[in-house]
Order: C-alpha cells, then sequence, then structure tokens
C-alpha cells in the first residue's frame, strides 16, 4: 500500500488535474499520563504516534481555500479566507480547517488560498486525536505557503483558539501542542498553565501498544463534557481560576463545601496532575516499576474518583497489568487502553486481546503498534 504521502498526491492530481507544489504533515497521539487535566490547567504526558495526517496543496493567487479528502470522498469544500461563515461543532469534517483560518482572520494574519488533498491513516474515533493532525497538518501548510513563519506553539495556539472559539468546543491546549511539538522517541511533558513543555525520553525497552476496544465515541464525548462542566463548578464554588490552584490539603479543608461527587472529581485532578509529573521523572530515570505503580493509580483514579471507566475497559487493563506486573504500565487513555510494556511481552499482550479477552468479553480489539513521532512539519 502507498503511504499517505503518495496518496495525497494521487489524489491531488485526480481532483485537481495538476501536481501539488508542497506536502505536510502532522501526527496523531496517545496520552501517557494526565487524564482531563489539560483543561483544568494541569499537567499532560502526551506523545506523538507515527500515525500523520499529510496534506498535498498548491498555491493560489487569491483568498480561496478548496479541499479535499479520502475519508469523506466525493465533495470539494470551499471557503474564502476570513468568510468562513458559521463554524459549528457536527458532522461537516471542513469546519475543523475553517476555525484555522477564522482564528487567523480575527489574530490580525492574512493568507493567500490553497488548494488541498487531505488523506491520513490516524485512526478516526480512536482516541488518537485524528482532528488536531488535522489542524495542525492545516496551520503548517498556511504558515509555509503564506509565509507567516508561526512558531509550533503558535499554530498550536491558533488551532486551538479556532475550535474554542469558532466551533464552540472548549478544549484544552495538550493535543495541538504535540501534534506541532512532539521529538522522535520522546513525550512531551506539558504544562498546560504555562504553556511550557519538557521532552521525555522513552525508555527504548519499550513497546507503546495501543488497543481501541470500539467503545461509544458520542457516548463517551457527552462524558467528557459532563466532567468538565463538573470541574467548572468546584472551581466556581471554591472561587478559583482552575483546579491547578487547588491542592490536596486545601480540597481537604474545603471537604464540607463540596458533594462527595464534587470532591471525588476535584481528588482525581490534582492527584493526576502529581501522578503526571512523577511518571515523567520515572522515565527519564527508567524506573519502569515506579512507572507502572503510577499508571495502575491513574486507572483506579479515573475508575474511583472520576467515574469514567467502563467495565470491558477496566477488564482488559486488569487482565494486561497481571501480564506484564512492573514490567511496563497499562490505563485506559481518551477511551482507549494504552500499554507500555517490555518488548518481550508484545505477543504475549497482543495474544491476550485477541484470545482471551475476546474469549471472555466477545469484543474484537483492534491493535495499534506505534513509536513516537516527532511534530508537523513539512515532507521533503
Amino acid at each position: 500500500m502507498s503511504n499517505p504521502a503518495q496518496r495525497a498526491t494521487k489524489l491531488f492530481v485526480r481532483t485537481f488535474g495538476t501536481k501539488p507544489d508542497d506536502l505536510y504533515q502532522a501526527p496523531g497521539r496517545v496520552n501517557i499520563m494526565g487524564e482531563h487535566t489539560d483543561y483544568n490547567e494541569g499537567l499532560a504526558l502526551p506523545a506523538a504516534i507515527n500515525f500523520h495526517t499529510v496534506i498535498a496543496v498548491k498555491h493560489r493567487d487569491d483568498n480561496l481555500f478548496r479541499a479535499v479528502t479520502t475519508a469523506f470522498p466525493g465533495e470539494i469544500k470551499q471557503w474564502h479566507f476570513g468568510e468562513e461563515g458559521p463554524v459549528a461543532a457536527g458532522d461537516d469534517w471542513s469546519h475543523y480547517l475553517k476555525s484555522v483560518t477564522a482564528a487567523m482572520n480575527q489574530s490580525g494574519l492574512r493568507a493567500k488560498g490553497l488548494d488541498l488533498a487531505i488523506v491520513g491513516d490516524v485512526p478516526l474515533g480512536a482516541g488518537l486525536s485524528s482532528s488536531a493532525a488535522l489542524e495542525i497538518a492545516f496551520g503548517t501548510a498556511i504558515s509555509y505557503a503564506s509565509q507567516l513563519n508561526l512558531s509550533p506553539i503558535a499554530i498550536a495556539q491558533l488551532a486551538q483558539r479556532g475550535e474554542s472559539q469558532f466551533m464552540l468546543l472548549d478544549c484544552g491546549m495538550m493535543d495541538q501542542i504535540i501534534s506541532a511539538m512532539a521529538e522522535p522517541d520522546h513525550a512531551l511533558l506539558i504544562d498546560c498553565l504555562e504553556l511550557e513543555s519538557e521532552s521525555v525520553l522513552l525508555p527504548e525497552e519499550l513497546s507503546l501498544i495501543v488497543i481501541d476496544l470500539k467503545q461509544d465515541r458520542h457516548g463517551f464525548t457527552q462524558q467528557f463534557e459532563q466532567r468538565k462542566q463538573e470541574c467548572n463548578q468546584i472551581t466556581k464554588l471554591l472561587g478559583l481560576d482552575s483546579l491547578r490552584d487547588l491542592s490536596l490539603s486545601l480540597l481537604t479543608a474545603d471537604k464540607e463545601s463540596l458533594s462527595d461527587v464534587q470532591f471525588r472529581r476535584a481528588r482525581h485532578v490534582i492527584t493526576e496532575n502529581q501522578r503526571t509529573s512523577n511518571a515523567a521523572r520515572a522515565l527519564q530515570q527508567n524506573n519502569i516499576a515506579r512507572f507502572s505503580q503510577l499508571m495502575a493509580q491513574s486507572q483506579a483514579s479515573m475508575r474511583d474518583d472520576f467515574d469514567i471507566i467502563t467495565a470491558d475497559i477496566d477488564t482488559l487493563v486488569s487482565m494486561i497489568a497481571n501480564l506484564i506486573g512492573e514490567k511496563g504500565g497499562v490505563r485506559m487513555s481518551d477511551g482507549c487502553v494504552l500499554a507500555l510494556v517490555n518488548h518481550d511481552l508484545t505477543d504475549e499482550v497482543i495474544n491476550l486481546v485477541e484470545n482471551q479477552y475476546f474469549k471472555q468479553t466477545g469484543i474484537e480489539a483492534t491493535i495499534y503498534l506505534c513509536s513516537a513521532s516527532g511534530g508537523a512539519g513539512r515532507i521533503g
């Protein structure tokens, strides 16, 4: 099978009848640690993965954008820069592109139009952030083509602003930052309040396995929004700007001001921030046993305090944890199961998922063997 760059070029020629000028790419991501922390201005530890969105582009002399993608074949979306019209969340994939140009226009930037052909191998609806990969690849293409010379963090900020303000998807910055700024073989410890980051080398003996159990993404998204609203309510009750301002001792002191559910939600965010920092240090020190403990603690906190773990996911996490012991870590991450395990155990984990887990639950999971990728850029 041809790679995404070759497929993007073929789609461009077939659609527009000419060859593209350039190709750009941006990766999807997995979140190693830091669940529901980014929109609470906390810490997150994602890694980009070797699954990418690739965009073939040709420069235009006007401000018209025309885009086509293999993910939704048979239609060309078009709009003029600064004339995006209503941009809303929904099924129209082009809104992710329009939100980027709308954010650029609002920021006073000016860009010429592009013809675009978009392909990718980031699985859709698997919790690997295909939407951020699309936004960052597009923002990177505009920056180069219109000679805007935007930094990776600026592109990430514009993409997140577009989602938040124009699509009304009040997301954190983690997905866009890791797609724009990742380094090969590294995770990125991101401070979502200060927008500072630190590269964390992943131990070379660990395999990165993502397991998609085909969970109900609509239900997962609804649950995500509910937890976000709950966190916002807690900050208002306690008079805070965000849960980042809250320590475990202060939370305990204010326990009477909160319901039991609110107390547990806040406790997850506070302890998850600390676990994320500790997980980065454990990986840097190649302390896999400590990392394994932290992954298990995160799983328990998501289950017991944040109530976002389904029985199917918890069953698989427990089975993998029993198999690998302290030779890796496993937890739920954005609706999928993420396992970082010693290379020698990779085949055993795959066999467990495809055989033992399937026999026990009847769920036929999709397994992705990943490696930590670099961030967005021009191809060639």
